[in-house]
């Protein structure tokens, strides 16, 4: 599976959550910039997840409205791999994800 992370400068132990949840690759985007809005979310992805302490807010909406129409999972988290080890857990669940 390949995720793609929005927001966060600096991922820290979160691409080793992810390996350890089933996910192969990871695709970031920090999120700060006015111009990350130009971008669309990429047709390889299974999942967003996005750092909503640090990311610019019209870019949160846009990623929302994306995933919406594309049916790809999309969770909020912290960058705390606490907060996001739940978040996963709760999404992996559901059984929308690819494996």
């Amino acid at each position: 599976m390949t995720a793609l992370i929005v927001g966060g400068d600096k991922l820290g132990n979160i691409p080793e959550v992810l390996h350890q949840k089933g996910f192969k690759e990871y695709i970031h985007w920090p999120g700060r910039k006015k111009g990350m809005r130009k971008k669309e979310v990429p047709n390889n992805v299974d999942m967003v997840i996005v750092l909503y302490d640090f990311i610019e807010h019209r870019l949160t909406e846009m990623i929302k409205e994306q995933t919406k129409s594309r049916n790809i999972p999309c969770i909020f988290s912290k960058r705390a791999c606490s907060d996001l080890i739940g978040k996963l857990d709760n999404c992996l669940q559901c059984g929308r994800c690819k494996e």
